[in-house]
């Protein structure tokens, strides 16, 4: 999954007001950091299959460090505790942690079955991407939920707030649709380095935009997001 994970970032920040969009997109993702770091080293496989599902090219042979249960949960706790204890916020630390745990349950759903529950367990998965018309309307649908929240409970103090958020969701539309439109990846690391360099952009433009946008107070927020 993709515009699920951010999905739930955006709705996150309901419950952590004073979180950064960053932080929370970045907590959403964790798994996806670290992967292609993996992949890099080669601790972890990927491999290019078009057709391997309908929705992805992408084969993953083996991630059991960054994508297995267990692992994702341990770094859960560690960033949700890391994060309150910088931020002073225990219940933006749990945010936090809940939000690194949502990236197994989202892909359980999504993947077929590769997802591992601990290093060298049995593998488990929905297979949602292996439906391109039901993937395309739980992610998009799941985006435009998030976004519905997010504006709900924020608003743009200047123009750098409006412009530089919605560009950036739009951004994101735009990789998601070239992923499933575009050619498949032309190797692996390939994948990894386009990884890390799209988190790094994402990262800091969620955290720069959401820097330009105030919490609205709680008198004019959206009903739907009460």
């Amino acid at each position: 999954m993709f515009l699920g994970h951010f999905a739930v970032a955006l709705a996150a920040k309901r419950a952590a007001p004073r979180a950064s969009l960053g932080a929370l997109f970045a907590a959403a993702q964790l798994p996806d950091i670290v992967w292609p770091v993996l992949v890099l080293t080669e601790t972890e496989q990927v491999e290019i299959h078009p057709g391997d599902t309908a929705f992805t090219p992408l084969h993953f042979t083996s991630y059991p460090w960054s994508h297995s249960l267990l692992m994702v949960a341990t770094s859960g706790v560690v960033a949700g505790a890391l994060y309150g204890a910088a931020t002073r916020q225990l219940r933006h630390g749990v945010v936090v942690a809940l939000l690194v745990v949502s990236h197994w349950v989202l892909d359980w759903i999504s993947h077929r079955s590769d997802m591992p529950l601990a290093p060298g367990s049995g593998l488990y998965g929905l297979g949602l991407w292996n439906s391109v018309p039901a993937t395309l309307a739980v992610e998009v649908g799941l985006f435009v939920a998030g976004l519905l929240v997010y504006i709900g409970v924020t608003t743009a103090r200047d123009n750098a707030g409006r412009y530089g958020f919605w560009s950036m969701s739009a951004f994101l539309i735009a990789v998601y649709l070239g992923n499933e439109f575009g050619p498949p990846p032309p190797s692996a690391r390939a994948v990894a380095w386009a990884g890390l360099a799209g988190a790094a952009v994402l990262l800091t433009w969620a955290s720069w935009s959401d820097r330009h946008r105030d919490r609205r107070p709680p008198e004019t927020q959206a009903v739907g997001s009460k």
